[in-house]
């Protein structure tokens, strides 16, 4: 190897040396991690800190959405020392840091409208009545010595929600045998149109006369409604929008979410506590309380909870003020708090642990990990229960989410959905408020 040759090898290596170097430096990874969004909301700051030994100009395209106060009170910034980052009116802004005249990150600032709600806790009884009837199972029919389902026969299938018979509309049960004992009657078939899934079909169905009572039959088990106890996650007094639960609620023969037609909350008081094991979860057991007065509507089920308006909230509350919400990225690992009942009506705060936290850019369950560490609950139920579901979680004065699944092999601990989810199936959206806000201004 010639010398010029040796020089090229050895200069290459010593910038493969300083580029490593620098790419593992803490300034520089610091950089590479500076964020490419941050979202917050009005009242609230956020700190961003670099580290590196160099002076940048940082320019907003929005001064009265978003800047920047540092210990320049300048355009000037100091990235040796943390940036504060100030919210003004709701609305989106780009920040840019430049070294000299280079445009090196932007970074895109949406602000949102400041949010408070009233965190929950409370044992709720649930009463939900389905927008229609269920298909819950086939039942034999003995008609003229023969056995047979005529529901089968018509290829209805378990699940199917039957929402009308021959142009009405079905709301209960007692409804669907008065109409298909008089089309039997009158040697007619009934024409079902139900629901599937996301279809809607049409089937027509026979009915059979029972040979024992004399009546017309369809050969369906049926259900028009469900009930049970769970926990209220919030309330939002200005629009009076509730969320509890932070699960779908599905029917207990066929495992498929309920579709509301109407259903109330009211008041529930928790009567004993049924511990949970490894491989088998705990309960809580509950009874309706006064069920004269409806706390609420159910309007909506979906997969982070029951959603609707409510009146007043349940007795024994134990938060009155509205209290901040965090968004997904701002819930970090760590110590928090839940709220929720063990004894009677009584709201009570026990500590566990975030142990794991999901990034998530759009609305998914299951995107925290959660711990119980309160020996007082541990020894009450073992950990997470059920009933317990919809439980607020409180981190750093923020109602950052809700208890929504335990660990059937550990009953410690469970997992918990992001507030943010829930708050868009009550209809409360930040980005819709926002744009109110925004076009009111």
């Amino acid at each position: 190897m010639n010398t010029r040759n040796k020089k090229k090898t050895i200069i290459g290596c010593i910038v493969i040396a300083l580029a490593l170097l620098t790419f593992s430096s803490t300034p520089f990874q610091q950089f590479a991690s500076f964020p490419e969004k941050i979202r917050m909301f009005q009242g609230s700051l956020a700190q961003l800190s670099l580290t590196m030994p160099v002076t940048a100009t940082l320019t907003s395209t929005d001064p009265d959405v978003v800047h920047v106060s540092s210990a320049v009170a300048s355009e000037q910034v100091d990235l040796r020392k943390p940036l504060t980052i100030q919210p003004g009116k709701p609305g989106g802004a780009k920040l840019t840091v430049k070294l000299g005249s280079i445009p090196v990150k932007t970074v895109d600032v949406e602000v949102l409208p400041e949010l408070k709600v009233i965190p929950g806790g409370q044992s709720i009884g649930v009463q939900l009545h389905t927008a229609g009837v269920l298909v819950v199972g086939h039942h034999l029919v003995e008609s003229q010595g023969k056995k047979f389902s005529p529901g089968e026969v018509a290829d209805i299938k378990v699940g199917d929600m039957i929402t009308c018979i021959d142009s009405t509309r079905i709301r209960s049960m007692d409804e669907v045998g008065k109409l298909v004992d008089e089309a039997g009657k009158r040697g007619k078939t009934v024409k079902l149109e139900i629901v599937r899934g996301k279809q809607t079909l049409v089937a027509d169905l026979k009915p059979a006369l029972d040979d024992k009572d004399k009546k017309y039959r369809m050969g369906l088990y049926i259900r028009d409604s469900a009930a049970g106890v769970g926990t209220l996650t919030f309330f939002e007094p200005k629009s009076q929008k509730y969320g509890a639960l932070g699960h779908v609620i599905s029917d207990m023969d066929t495992g498929k979410p309920i579709t509301v037609g109407e259903g109330h909350v009211v008041q529930s008081s928790v009567t004993s506590i049924e511990p949970g094991k490894s491989g088998a979860p705990g309960e809580k057991y509950a009874t309706f309380r006064n069920e004269r007065v409806k706390l609420g509507t159910i309007e909506k089920n979906t997969p982070f909870g029951i959603f609707g308006k409510m009146n007043q909230l349940p007795a024994q509350a134990l938060e009155t003020q509205p209290i901040p919400i965090a968004l997904g990225e701002q819930v970090k690992p760590g110590p928090a708090e839940i709220y929720t009942v063990v004894d009677d009506q009584k709201v009570e705060k026990f500590k566990i642990e975030i142990v794991n936290v999901v990034p998530q850019k759009y609305p998914a369950t299951k995107g925290l990990i959660l711990k119980v560490t309160d020996p007082v609950l541990l020894k009450k139920t073992g950990g997470i229960v059920q009933g317990m579901s919809g439980s607020p979680i409180i981190q750093d004065g923020k109602l950052v989410g809700a208890v929504t699944h335990v660990f059937v092999n550990d009953p410690t601990s469970g997992y918990g959905t992001y507030i943010e989810w829930m708050l868009q199936d009550a209809g409360i959206d930040l980005r819709k408020e926002m744009d109110e806000k925004r076009r009111a201004s």
